[in-house]
């Protein structure tokens, strides 16, 4: 039997941490760390958006004792979240939430979105309501970090990722096929996930689970913040402090909100 899922993390949860097993998180927190501690005087309080099973997260708690909110839309990434927080008492809240729709009475000194959560969305205005949703829980002179790819980066990365396989320790394998629309900047990844026998081999239940990403050239993207009341402080190539530019494969963008809402 075969369930085809939509374009939200349900079934994919439960391979996640799997697919994403050669991510450094640590390296990825530290950078992150650096980025905070440099453009802010003093972040205690942070807001993940779209934080999947909360490894960036975790990973942050491990180099300060920064209050953190996670969310993600997913319920079922949000429960896998919550179940490595039983194991490591780490003290991280989790929220199912989307981030087109913030709804926190709170305000946080930065607000950090990773591994190009904003490609999911595939327009200029779902973009600038993100930037506009954002700003609601940012304190004045807070910051915003967020990352996103390029066309550069869909073109290079379907040589690795098309036809990709791994299993999981609890018995689920995956596949994913991959392709790029250079016309329509929209990079498409689609999952075939089957939960396995005892065996390993005998397929119990099989599903479907398509994901569409639209990659943004640095000037796409700099022109929708420019529409912002966002400042921008900071962008940088990858994981380097190096400057951005168009030959950029994944770009981190540093803003501030404005010193007046």
């Amino acid at each position: 039997m075969t369930n085809t899922q939509g374009s939200e993390y349900t079934k994919l949860a439960d391979v996640y941490d799997t697919l994403m097993e050669d991510v450094d998180y640590g390296l990825w927190a530290d950078f992150i760390d650096v980025l905070m501690l440099q453009h802010h005087p003093d972040p205690q309080t942070v807001l993940e958006l779209a934080c999947g099973t909360g490894s960036l997260s975790y990973a942050l708690r491990q180099i300060d004792d920064y209050r953190i909110l996670a969310t993600d839309k997913s319920h079922e990434m949000i429960a896998k979240a919550r179940k490595k927080k039983d194991k490591s008492n780490n003290a991280i809240q989790f929220q199912v939430m989307d981030f087109l729709d913030i709804n926190i009475n709170r305000t946080f000194d930065v607000v950090v979105s990773i591994f190009d959560s904003i490609n999911y969305l595939q327009s200029a205005d779902e973009v600038q309501q993100f930037l506009s949703q954002t700003q609601k829980v940012l304190a004045p002179n807070s910051l915003l970090i967020f990352d996103f790819t390029t066309p550069k980066n869909s073109v290079k990365s379907i040589d690795y990722l098309d036809d990709e396989e791994g299993y999981t320790d609890d018995g689920y394998r995956f596949i994913r096929e991959s392709s790029y629309n250079p016309d329509k900047q929209i990079h498409t990844n689609s999952f075939k996930i089957e939960e396995l026998a005892d065996d390993q081999e005998t397929v119990i239940q099989q599903y479907r689970e398509t994901h569409q990403q639209r990659a943004y050239t640095l000037q796409q993207m700099l022109d929708i913040i420019n529409e912002s009341t966002y400042n921008i402080r900071a962008k940088y190539d990858g994981f380097d402090f190096e400057e951005a530019d168009e030959q950029s494969l994944r770009i981190t963008m540093v803003l501030q909100c404005p010193n007046t809402q």
